[in-house]
C-alpha cells in the first residue's frame, strides 16, 4: 500500500512570494471546494426529487393508454411495479459505472507507474468487452427462464468485481492488469442491460413504449448524474485516505466509490428478488403468454407471430447504434486525459472537475429525454435520431483544435506556464498550477506526445461547448435507437435481439477507447476528432439511405397506421 503514501519530507523550499502565491491559491481552492460541497448537496436533493418526478411521469404516461380491463386489476399494477423495478435497476447500474469513470485514469497512474494513456484505452474497453460477451448470454437466458435469475446473477458478479477493483493496489507488481480484469468483470455483470430493456419493451404496448423507454433512459441518466457527483464528493477523502487494518483496505478517493457501487448492487439484488414479476403484452397492451412466466389467474391472448422481422432494419439499427456508442465512448474516455493535457489539471483536479462536468451533462440529458418523449410523438422517431446525429457532429467539430496558443508541456518553465495561465485567467479555479511551486506531480501535456509541440491547445470554452452539444445529441440518439429497435422487433421475445444490440454497443465501447487512446497519443486530438466527424457523417448518410426501412413491425405489416 506504499503507492498511496505521499511523503512530505522532500517538500521544496519556497521563497516568500512563492509561499504567498501557494497559500492564496490554496485558500481559493478551499473556498471553491466548500461552495462545491454545498452545490453537490443541493444536486443530490434535486436528483432525488427529479427521480420521483420521472417515476410520477411514468405513472401518468402509463395511465394514458391502458386497456379498460387492465386499469382496474392487480395485474396492471403488478406490471407497472415491475417496470419501475427495471427503471431502478437501470439507475443503479448507471451509478455503479459512472461513479468511478472519472477516477480510473489517475487511479491507474497511482497504482502502476508503467501505465500510459494507451493502456487506459484497454482498461476502459475491458468494461465494454465484458458487457459485449455477457449481453447475448443473459438475453438468451431471459428468454427461457424468469428474468430475476440472470439479473440477480449479473448484479452479484458486478458487486464482486467492484470489491476486487477496490483492492487492485495490493499486489506488488502488475497492478494495471488486475485493474483490467476487475473492469472486465464489472462489464460482464453489466450485461443485464439487455434483460432490462427487453423486459420493458415486452411489458409495454406500442403506445406506451416511447414513454417507458424514455423513462428507462432518464433513470439511466439520473445514475449518470449521481455517479460523477458522488465521485466528486468522495474526492475530498484524498489519495491517502484512511487505512482499515482489519480487512487490509485503503479507503480513499479511488476505492470508496467502487465500494459504494457494490452496496448499491446489494440493494438492487434485494429489489429484483423480492419485487420483480414477469409480464408481457402485445402491441395493443393485451397480456400474452410469456415463455418465462404464466399466470393462471388471467386471460391470455395468443401471441401474433405472423410476419417476419425485417433483418435489414435490424442490421441497420445495430450499425447505427454501434456508431453512436463508439463516438460517445471516445468522448468519455478522452475527457480526463484531454483536460489534464490541455488545462494542466492535477489528477485530483481532473477527477473533481470532470465529475462536475459529467454531472451537468447528466442533468442536461434528463431534459433531453423529456423533450424526446414529446418530439417523438409529434414528428416521429427517425427525425429525432437524425437531429441527434447532427448535433453530435457539431459537438466534435467544435472540439477541433484552432488558434495559435499551445498547451503547456510537462516540466516546462514558468514562462510557458504564464501563457497558459493568462489563457484561462477568467476562471481561477481551473487555472493550472506550476510544477515548481505546488507539488511533485507533473502537469501539462507530456513531452513524449510529440504533437503537444505543434498542435494548438483546446480552450476550456471549446471543451465545455462540446460537452453541451454532445450531451444533447447522444441521449436523443440513445433512447430513440432502443425505442425504434424494439418497435422493429414487434411483440416477439426480444431478449436475444436486445442482447445483440447491447453487444454491438459494447463492441463500440470496446473499440472506441482503444481507437482514441492510440490515435490521441500518437497523432493528437486534431486527427482523433476529425475521424469521429467522418464517422458521424457516415451514420447520417446510412440513416438517410435506409430511412424507409426503419419502421415498426406493426406498421410494416399493416396492423397499425404510422
Amino acid at each position: 500500500m506504499s503507492q498511496f503514501m505521499d511523503s512530505e519530507e522532500n517538500t521544496p523550499l519556497l521563497n516568500d512570494d512563492s509561499g504567498r502565491c501557494v497559500i492564496a491559491q490554496t485558500n481559493v481552492k478551499l473556498l471553491f471546494h466548500k461552495a462545491l460541497l454545498y452545490v453537490l448537496k443541493k444536486c443530490v436533493t434535486f436528483v432525488t426529487c427529479l427521480n420521483h418526478v420521472v417515476l410520477s411521469l411514468s405513472s401518468l404516461c402509463s395511465l394514458s393508454f391502458p386497456s379498460s380491463d387492465d386499469s382496474q386489476n392487480d395485474e396492471y399494477k403488478s406490471r407497472w411495479r415491475s417496470i419501475r423495478v427495471m427503471y431502478f435497476t437501470m439507475f443503479l447500474s448507471s451509478v455503479g459505472f459512472t461513479i468511478v469513470i472519472t477516477s480510473v485514469w489517475p487511479y491507474l497512474q497511482k497504482i502502476d507507474d508503467s501505465a500510459n494513456a494507451s493502456f487506459l484505452g484497454w482498461v476502459v474497453a475491458a468494461y465494454s468487452l465484458g458487457q459485449m460477451l455477457a449481453s447475448p448470454l443473459f438475453g438468451l437466458w431471459s428468454n427461457h427462464r424468469p428474468r430475476r435469475e440472470p439479473l440477480a446473477c449479473s448484479i452479484f458478479i458486478n458487486v464482486t468485481a467492484n470489491i476486487y477493483y477496490s483492492y487492485v493496489y495490493l499486489p506488488t507488481s502488475q497492478n494495471k492488469y488486475h485493474m483490467l480484469m476487475s473492469r472486465a468483470l464489472v462489464g460482464f455483470g453489466a450485461g443485464n442491460v439487455a434483460v432490462v430493456r427487453s423486459y420493458v419493451a415486452g411489458a409495454t404496448s406500442l403506445k406506451e413504449r416511447n414513454s417507458a423507454m424514455a423513462n428507462t433512459s432518464a433513470c439511466q441518466a439520473l445514475g449518470f448524474i449521481l455517479g460523477p457527483a458522488l465521485q466528486a464528493g468522495l474526492s475530498f477523502i484524498g489519495e491517502q485516505g484512511v487505512s482499515v487494518k482489519v480487512i487490509d483496505l485503503q479507503l480513499n478517493m479511488y476505492t470508496a466509490p467502487a465500494l459504494l457501487a457494490a452496496l448499491f448492487g446489494v440493494i438492487n439484488i434485494l429489489l429484483v428478488v423480492l419485487v420483480l414479476r414477469e409480464h408481457q403484452v402485445d402491441d395493443y397492451g393485451r397480456h400474452i403468454r410469456a415463455i418465462n412466466y404464466v399466470s393462471e389467474e388471467r386471460m391470455d391472448v395468443s401471441q401474433e407471430t405472423e410476419g417476419n422481422i425485417d433483418h435489414v432494419a435490424v442490421l441497420t439499427s445495430n450499425v447505427l447504434f454501434f456508431i453512436i456508442m463508439f463516438i460517445f465512448a471516445v468522448f468519455e474516455t478522452i475527457a480526463t486525459p484531454l483536460s489534464m493535457d490541455m488545462f494542466s489539471w492535477t489528477r485530483k483536479d481532473a477527477v473533481l472537475y470532470n465529475g462536475i462536468i459529467l454531472s451537468c451533462v447528466g442533468f442536461e440529458s434528463i431534459l433531453v429525454f423529456l423533450l424526446v418523449k414529446v418530439l417523438s410523438q409529434r414528428i416521429g422517431d427517425r427525425p429525432v435520431l437524425l437531429g441527434g446525429l447532427a448535433i453530435i457532429f457539431c459537438g466534435f467539430f467544435v472540439l477541433l483544435p484552432w488558434g495559435n496558443h499551445y498547451p503547456a508541456i510537462q516540466w516546462a518553465d514558468l514562462k510557458n506556464y504564464t501563457v497558459i495561465h493568462e489563457t484561462f485567467a477568467p476562471i481561477p479555479a481551473f487555472a493550472p498550477t506550476p510544477v515548481s511551486n505546488s507539488s511533485f506531480e507533473p502537469t501539462g501535456c507530456p513531452a513524449e506526445q510529440t504533437w503537444c509541440q505543434y498542435t494548438p491547445a483546446i480552450h476550456l470554452a471549446q471543451f465545455l461547448t462540446a460537452d453541451v452539444l454532445i450531451g444533447a445529441g447522444y441521449p436523443a440518439c440513445n433512447v430513440i435507437s432502443y425505442t425504434l429497435y424494439s418497435k422493429i422487433l414487434g411483440s416477439k421475445p426480444q431478449g436475444v435481439y436486445m442482447g445483440w444490440l447491447t453487444a454491438s454497443g459494447s463492441g463500440a465501447r470496446t473499440l472506441g477507447p482503444v481507437f482514441v487512446s492510440q490515435v490521441y497519443t500518437i497523432l493528437g486530438p486534431r486527427w482523433a476528432f476529425s475521424l469521429i466527424c467522418v464517422m458521424v457523417l457516415g451514420a447520417i448518410l446510412l440513416l438517410g439511405a435506409l430511412y424507409h426501412k426503419l419502421i415498426s413491425f406493426a406498421v410494416r405489416h399493416g396492423r397499425i397506421l404510422e
